[in-house]
């Protein structure tokens, strides 16, 4: 069998596996597109509990609407998102993003996702701080678009298993991905945006509850069983 092949098996392994253990994620949990875009840049270089502090305050502050967003002033906005880590740069980032949403799509996300996915992924691309895996979520997750997302979980859980090696890039893994799950690649699956936003939500959680940077809870992890190949650098 081609390596391809045994690598789309084991996608769909990895899928099934974590689906049965933990059920649906119900991800992203944000009650608007725009409050979800924030949080897609806030969780830069931090994890979610930090997040939801800094959109608690937003939320408290009546800011979580582009027009809201930019009216605060810079130094309040930088207190406000203060617990996300690197509020400086994120004030920036949030800022430029806002300044973006609203000048070309007028702050509506269903003008905005009209767009074709490709294309606007560009756009998201060419703003400040919006990098590949920002801007993947943003698209799956506020827009609904047929995209996945590729984060260091992804990549780590991935890797211990054989999926990939050490030197696959974003591209090679999401393509990995979509083609694993590509219409007509399995039977009876499509390509679906609630299948990738499952995923990339499992893999979150396997990644933080047992596929930890440093030792690794193989005994207890729903992969456990999984040929896997674990290096110095894993603890």
């Amino acid at each position: 069998m081609p390596s391809q092949n045994r690598k789309a098996v084991s996608v769909s392994v990895i899928y099934q596996r974590l689906a049965k253990a933990f059920g649906p994620q119900h991800w992203w949990p944000a009650k608007s597109p725009f409050e979800m875009m924030v949080g897609a840049i806030l969780t830069q270089a931090t994890n979610w509990r930090n997040v939801q502090r800094a959109i608690s305050q937003l939320k408290q502050a009546q800011a979580l609407s582009a027009e809201g967003l930019l009216r605060l002033p810079i130094l309040r906005l930088q207190r406000l998102i203060r617990p996300a880590g690197y509020f400086r740069q994120k004030t920036q980032r949030l800022r430029a993003f806002t300044q973006w949403y609203i000048h070309r799509y007028g702050g509506r996300p269903s003008r905005m996702f009209q767009r074709p996915w490709q294309i606007l992924r560009q756009e998201l691309l060419a703003l400040r701080g919006i990098g590949p895996e920002t801007a993947d979520c943003i698209l799956l997750y506020a827009g609904q678009q047929p995209v996945f997302a590729v984060d260091a979980y992804t990549r780590r859980v991935f890797r211990r298993h054989g999926v990939i090696d050490g030197t696959a890039t974003y591209e090679t893994i999401q393509r990995l991905v979509m083609k694993a799950f590509g219409r007509g690649a399995m039977s009876g699956w499509t390509h679906s945006v609630s299948l990738y936003n499952e995923f990339h939500a499992l893999l979150v959680a396997v990644g933080k509850r047992y596929c930890q940077r440093k030792n690794p809870d193989c005994d207890h992890c729903p992969l456990g069983d999984l040929p896997r190949k674990l290096t110095k650098e894993d603890g």
